[in-house]
């Protein structure tokens, strides 16, 4: 059963690692990589990459990108939305503090941000993308 539109921006914006898909400009299947990213309901879906990865790349290419989140113990959710970049961005300390506090403790945060290289000053090279929710996709598959 699909989810509404406040389950899914939920779901969306609970913690999970993201599978990001986009399209090669090389002819073969989607990049499709696990990421971390942030999302409020309403808002868009921000991702951090390296600004001169395979990634940011096909994202520029391509323009818009695809997440999918998924619960995989019972019950079965997911959540896959996709839509265009509206920003790119040099990655902020704010950028980097956000992000991480999702996945990791304070001590981890301080730690994985010092280790980033990203200041006040310097992005380390590092790109801070956000896509805006334009097509989703979701279900509840209701078993167990």
């Amino acid at each position: 059963m699909a989810l509404g539109a406040q389950e899914r921006e939920e779901f969306l914006a609970g913690r999970h690692v993201a599978s990001l898909a986009v399209e090669r400009a090389d002819g073969r299947a989607p990049l499709t990589v696990p990421i971390w990213y942030w999302y409020e309901p309403g808002g868009e879906v921000r991702i951090i990459t390296g600004a001169d990865s395979v990634k940011a790349r096909f994202i520029s290419a391509a323009g818009r990108f695809s997440l999918l989140v998924q619960q995989t113990k019972p019950t079965y959710l997911y959540v896959s939305v996709d839509g265009p970049v509206i920003a790119a961005t040099p990655t902020t300390v704010d950028d980097m503090v956000t992000e991480a506090s999702r996945y990791l403790d304070a001590e981890g945060v301080d730690d994985y941000v010092s280790g980033t290289g990203v200041t006040d000053t310097d992005s380390a090279g590092l790109l801070t993308l956000a896509m805006r929710p334009e097509h989703w996709l979701s279900a509840d598959l209701g078993w167990g």
